[in-house]
């Protein structure tokens, strides 16, 4: 009777991880189907920005109903980067930008999934080569890389990981052709399920930086065998 008794608590336990973790999952789509409706279809800055607002309130909220999720922080952070963007230093970029950094290294230390990893080490990557160094941020070029080699550790075909190494290789080191490289395989990613609106607007925006970095070197870029061009 014990042993029966035993198994069926397993099995709820079981059951009611499942289920936090499904509802976990749903609350992380819509978080970044919200996030890609902003970003790839609201016209208007200004109501970009209250948007963007919105959402970072609503991931907070849902970070402190779950404390133990790391999603909804990972996306209350790539919001707050997305919106120091959008407000400048002005607007209190470096506040939004260091919040986003402590949101993520948080995430980071809960145990997160490959692919919820994989974003974190993306932003954070992004973030450490757009952020001034010191005095003024806490940008730092190896942290970037570090990163966003890890990113593509994690996750080689992510189309989000191969568009931010190629921005960094093309920002901070002009390497056009290695930067080329990495922006095809962004173009090339699998389609992520639930993204087709964030996947066509970022392959859109690879496109057109492929197409400018092939003016510039006067030939087309072939994929071939990405080697680490991230060295400096």
């Amino acid at each position: 009777m014990k042993k029966i008794v035993s198994i069926i608590t397993l099995l709820m336990i079981s059951a009611l991880s499942m289920t936090s973790s499904a509802q976990a999952a749903n609350s992380s789509i819509e978080l970044a189907q919200r996030w890609d409706a902003i970003k790839y279809q609201i016209t208007q800055k200004d109501d970009r920005i209250v948007a963007y607002e919105t959402l970072i309130a609503d991931a907070k909220t849902m970070a402190a109903a779950d404390n133990n999720s790391p999603a909804p922080k990972v996306w209350a952070a790539i919001t707050l980067a997305t919106l120091a963007g959008e407000v400048g230093a002005m607007g209190g970029a470096l506040d939004k930008v260091t919040e986003a950094k402590a949101l993520l290294e948080t995430a980071l230390k809960q145990n997160p999934n490959r692919e919820v990893e994989a974003s974190i080490h993306t932003t954070l990557g992004s973030l450490y080569y757009q952020v001034p160094g010191w005095p003024i941020g806490f940008g730092d070029e190896d942290k970037a890389v570090k990163h966003l080699k890890k990113a593509l550790e994690l996750s080689p075909q992510s189309l989000a990981a191969n568009f931010w190494m190629g921005s960094y290789l093309l920002g901070e080191t002009r390497k056009r052709e290695e930067a080329g490289q990495y922006f095809i395989k962004a173009i090339a990613a699998p389609a992520r399920a639930g993204r087709a609106r964030a996947d066509k607007g970022r392959k859109a925006e690879a496109a057109e930086i492929l197409a400018k970095i092939e003016k510039k070197l006067r030939h087309k870029i072939k994929l071939a065998h990405v080697t680490d061009q991230t060295k400096h």
